[in-house]
């Protein structure tokens, strides 16, 4: 059955939460640990991929030994530096004047259930999180609109009744690719022209900016907000 009220989709690693750099430090700190030199600008353009295809971009290999290490190290890294991570400005505040319009919040991340877990503890939104995606959802995540799907078969929404919110390019791509429109966010280190190329049609700062805005941002359309 298709929702007759529109949903946002939305990323959650440097999108609602400040992330995406504990990541690249964790990934940085598992390839020199696994053997393998790779500079810290390259792995940032890579946060948001999809985990194989991140180590096939830079190791060549998703499955070689270098690349499983680093794929173990990267874990045990990030954890370690789980209390590092805080909640990106405007974040609750944007998803409650989601749920305030009527539309349905859904949390699309393909981030694994252990990491998800403690981003969904950290922004402590239960109430108003209607469905949540994680990365047992799809085969392969993004920049594959796979778990873009899932997300709006889940919310009863078609595409045209949806928007997506991240920060990177390939929250945009595979938002693009199924017919979504796309809302860029620059707090994950991304530049507007990078997002827009990507499929953004609007950009902003970051959540807080688009509670400013929310009136004449792409989610307006869904309904008066």
């Amino acid at each position: 059955m298709t929702s007759t009220s529109g949903a946002v989709l939305f990323d959650i690693d440097g999108t609602l939460v400040d992330s995406n750099y504990v990541h690249v430090d964790a990934w940085s700190r598992a390839f020199a640990d696994a053997g393998v030199t790779v500079p810290s600008w390259r792995i940032h353009r890579c946060i948001g991929m999809d985990g194989d295809k991140l180590l096939e971009s830079l190791v060549g290999s998703s499955d070689s030994a270098a690349a499983l290490e680093a794929k173990d190290l990267h874990t045990s890294y990030y954890q370690q530096a789980i209390a590092r991570l805080q909640i990106l400005p405007g974040a609750r505040e944007l998803l409650q004047r989601i749920d305030d319009a009527g539309l349905t919040v859904v949390l699309a991340t393909s981030a694994p259930e252990n990491e998800l877990a403690h981003l969904r503890d950290l922004l402590d939104v239960e109430d108003i999180v209607s469905v949540v995606t994680s990365s047992e959802d799809a085969d392969v995540a993004k920049p594959s609109p796979e778990i873009v799907d899932v997300a709006l078969q889940r919310a009863g929404v078609e595409a045209r009744g949806a928007v997506m919110i991240g920060d990177s390019v390939w929250d945009m791509k595979a938002s693009r690719r199924v017919g979504v429109a796309g809302i860029g966010v620059r707090c994950g280190g991304v530049p507007d022209a990078e997002l827009r190329a990507a499929g953004a049609e609007a950009v902003y700062e970051d959540p807080a900016d688009l509670v400013e805005h929310l009136t004449d941002s792409p989610i307006a359309r869904l309904t008066a907000v």
